[in-house]
């Protein structure tokens, strides 16, 4: 799994011109499966999220966590941080799980983080065309690869 987080003042995800779901203060997060994820991935990307000090403290000093900030949090699939762009200028998504595989990973993943956030997120639709807004605060933007993790 692939997780690109942004530290957001807010951030909010449209469908056919319409508001799916907004959020505030938390974090916006993209994220790309492949057929070898897991529910191992999907438990530490989302400890990770909940956890990693990416919030200001008192002292301006990034030093507080979603979870510290009682943040929200918005999840957004997205197949293309799979892309490979090695060859030509038309990127494969050959590494990117198909929707049978990667469909059932992103809900257990958005359950898994409502679990450890201990709040619902929010989240876009699976395979739709989506509009993401987002103010960016910091800007803050960390990219997660399950696979870097040992």
């Amino acid at each position: 799994m692939i997780a690109v987080i942004q530290r957001v003042s807010e951030s909010s995800v449209s469908i056919g011109g319409e508001v799916k779901s907004a959020i505030k203060t938390g974090v916006m997060v993209l994220l790309g499966i492949e057929e070898a994820d897991s529910q191992e991935d999907i438990d530490w990307l989302s400890r990770k999220i909940v956890n990693i000090r990416i919030f200001p403290d008192e002292e301006g000093v990034m030093n507080r966590s979603l979870l510290d900030v009682e943040g929200d949090a918005l999840v957004i699939s997205q197949f293309t941080l799979h892309a490979s762009t090695k060859k030509g200028n038309r990127p494969s998504y050959l590494k990117a799980a198909k929707p049978d595989i990667s469909i059932p990973l992103y809900e257990a993943f958005k359950e898994q983080l409502a679990r450890d956030l201990g709040k619902p997120v929010g989240s876009g639709e699976f395979g739709a065309d989506m509009q993401v807004a987002l103010v960016n605060d910091g800007p803050v933007t960390i990219i997660i690869d399950t696979k870097d993790k040992k």
